[in-house]
């Protein structure tokens, strides 16, 4: 290709419309909710979500399992009533799931060993509905405002013009988006590349809320650790790997499963009071963020089995579909950004690639009963309410006949004051370095090493700007951290100012 001088040019929107903020969704006060005409927003989220035919845009490569959820009906020492009413959670029940993992950036038939985000999904089949648990492996993600997905996604993708992964693109994209500090340190580590899906653990990254009887909120994180305990690998161990099998986590999963070592992990919450919790330095709703677990502790409130593998890899693993807004009641949304566009997001994207009556689907489809005013589109086979006795012309509702009617809740809805000014901007406590450099004074030394060598390596390449901008995130995580990798690439770390 011949060279060509290239200028910045103006950021609009298809109508034309310049952009100031690309940077920031439109919220109610800094920390949100969001607002629905944010029209920037929705036409960009809505673009990316059918960037993909039919695979997936992200979290292509996927392996699942059913199995069965066991809660305690406790949360650590206290009855998980006082937290939720979610019926999930009740002592003595359980509900069936499928568990979907995936790799997040590369496609579907990618290495199983590359370094990438593992998607860590649930769906658990409850009494009273669905309840999709859409995660990670990691507990932090890269931003914490969606608006920026699309352009994260774009940077950690092959180039568009040659079609080759860049760690110039990708770096370009962290170096300018200083919250990402925090998941990159993890990322470039050994947790970058689980050892297998049975020893991995996951997290619904995002913050929720649980509802009690009363309709009283706490603000909650999800976790699960593996009852086999966590093991990563090194890059070399990956390598070596790689090189005789690139199916190696898949195959893990479904021939222990069909073996009868059915893998198992132990569910947590972590909870706190439903406010700003200005005493913090980072705010509770910023997904860049972890809640230390000294202050706010792992509370244990069950047990997730894998038993069954899959009958057909299509119909289940590569149709089931997610979605963060799938929610039942005594678990609600916080006003956490980055979950509030997941869950437009996600659903949008299954009606494009899976089609409007994906929920149709055996694999998506509650097994309580269910009935709906919802019809027609392609690929409809049946009407909702119909198969319970439902009048079938009634397909509205307020209505005098026999067609689906309100039922009460549980208990009192949870009632969120809202107030403060619309507009794009960030939250107030962004703190983008410090989590960072705890995390790095927590690694072992030879976990230490492996982060160093493994950032060196993929950003070498890169230009010299995007080299001392990381080397500059790195040192405001931690002096020593900074220093190393400015060493290993021969640039001179700034040792001027304390880590943050």
């Amino acid at each position: 290709m011949a060279d060509t001088e290239y200028k910045p040019v103006g950021l609009t929107t298809r109508q034309g419309h310049p952009v100031h903020d690309n940077q920031n969704s439109r919220s109610v006060g800094s920390r949100g909710p969001l607002v629905l005409e944010d029209y920037h927003f929705l036409e960009k989220i809505s673009h990316f979500d059918r960037e993909r035919i039919p695979e997936r845009v992200v979290h292509a490569r996927g392996a699942a399992a059913h199995g069965v959820f066991t809660p305690t009906g406790m949360a650590g020492d206290e009855p998980i009533a006082k937290y939720s009413r979610a019926k999930v959670f009740t002592a003595g029940t359980t509900s069936p799931i499928f568990l979907r993992f995936s790799t997040v950036i590369h496609g579907t038939h990618s290495p199983e060993t590359l370094r990438d985000p593992r998607g860590f999904a649930i769906k658990f089949y409850t009494e009273t509905g669905n309840w999709d648990l859409v995660g990670n492996n990691l507990k932090v993600f890269f931003i914490r405002d969606p608006l920026k997905f699309p352009d994260m996604v774009h940077a950690f993708k092959p180039d568009p013009v040659h079609n080759r992964q860049d760690m110039n693109r990708f770096f370009d994209f962290v170096s300018c988006t200083p919250e990402a500090t925090h998941m990159i340190t993890h990322l470039f580590s050994p947790w970058g590349i689980p050892a297998t899906y049975r020893e991995m653990q996951g997290s619904g990254v995002n913050t929720y809320k649980l509802v009690n009887d009363a309709g009283e909120t706490v603000l909650t994180k999800f976790h699960f650790q593996p009852k086999a305990g966590v093991r990563n690998l090194t890059s070399a161990e990956a390598e070596a790997i790689q090189a005789k099998n690139f199916n190696h986590a898949t195959g893990d999963l479904f021939d222990a499963i069909a073996a009868g070592n059915f893998p198992e992990w132990d569910m947590f919450i972590q909870v706190m009071s439903d406010d700003a919790h200005d005493e913090l330095d980072w705010d509770p709703l910023d997904a860049t963020k972890l809640w230390p677990e000294d202050e706010f502790p792992l509370l244990h409130v069950g047990t997730i089995q894998l038993n069954r593998n899959p009958v057909d890899y299509h119909n289940e693993v590569e149709q089931v579909a997610f979605g963060t807004g799938v929610l039942v009641d005594g678990i609600d949304f916080s006003d956490d950004k980055l979950l509030q566009g997941r869950t437009f997001a996600y659903s949008d994207t299954q009606r494009y690639r899976v089609g409007p009556n994906y929920l149709q689907l055996p694999i998506n489809a509650p097994k309580c009963p269910y009935a709906t005013n919802q019809r027609g589109g392609q690929m409809s086979y049946k009407a909702d309410a119909t198969d319970r006795g439902a009048d079938p012309s009634i397909n509205y509702e307020p209505s005098n006949r026999a067609g689906p009617k309100e039922q009460e809740r549980l208990g009192p809805a949870p009632r969120v004051p809202v107030e403060g000014e619309v507009g794009r901007q960030k939250i107030a406590r962004t703190n983008d370095f410090a989590q960072a450099g705890v995390r790095y004074r927590t690694f072992e030394t030879w976990e230490r090493d492996e982060l160093i060598a493994n950032l060196t390596g993929a950003l070498s390449g890169c230009d010299r700007v995007i080299q001392e901008k990381m080397v500059d995130h790195f040192t405001r995580a931690d002096a020593e951290y900074g220093r190393r990798v400015a060493e290993g690439l021969g640039l001179v770390a700034r040792q001027s100012e304390a880590a943050e």
